[in-house]
């Protein structure tokens, strides 16, 4: 590969394989991970011709996505993106040729999504570290249940105003 050798594209941070990389959209990050040459592997809608910047946004309201390998530059789209192995004290990365051929593996399968249980996070974590991890999706059930028990309490002490019923008599 002496194309390579001449010739090759500068990514900010210098991304290796297996890398985990967060792009910051609008309200959420998106995650994909770094297969080298300009390449990543992520889960994207099954519907094509999606804008970079509404991929993920579109696949809250899936529940079934599509394993795709696509240009780095082409997921983060006009979005900052950055190299975060945040996981790495906490699980062990999977030898690189480990991740490397799970990913290959499962290139324009199609997968369940789901944005609290297996999203994007989950999916590029699970090749990294055999073990699927989003800490996105664990500050969201902490919020949901947060605001799930104040409606309770505000209920319960009566603080919600009472439907007002009609009467028919």
């Amino acid at each position: 590969m002496a194309f390579n050798d001449c010739f090759s594209l500068k990514y900010p941070g210098n991304p290796q394989p297996g890398d985990l990389i967060e792009v910051f959209r609008p309200g959420y990050q998106h995650w994909a991970l770094y297969l080298g040459d300009g390449y990543v592997i992520n889960i994207a809608p099954l519907e094509d011709d999606i804008p970079a910047s509404f991929t993920s946004a579109k696949s809250i309201f899936s529940r079934k996505a599509l394993v795709r390998m696509q240009l780095l530059k082409d997921v983060a789209g006009n979005d900052r993106y950055r190299i975060n192995n945040k996981y790495d004290e906490t699980y062990p990365p999977l030898p690189m040729e480990e991740v490397i051929h799970r990913s290959e593996f499962v290139i324009g399968q199609e997968v369940e999504y789901d944005i609290l249980v297996n999203n994007c996070e989950h999916f590029v974590t699970l090749l990294r570290y055999g073990e699927g991890v989003s800490e996105q999706a664990n500050r969201a059930i902490s919020t949901i249940g947060f605001v799930t028990a104040v409606a309770g309490v505000f209920s319960f002490l009566g603080l919600f105003p009472k439907r007002q019923r009609a009467k028919y008599y």
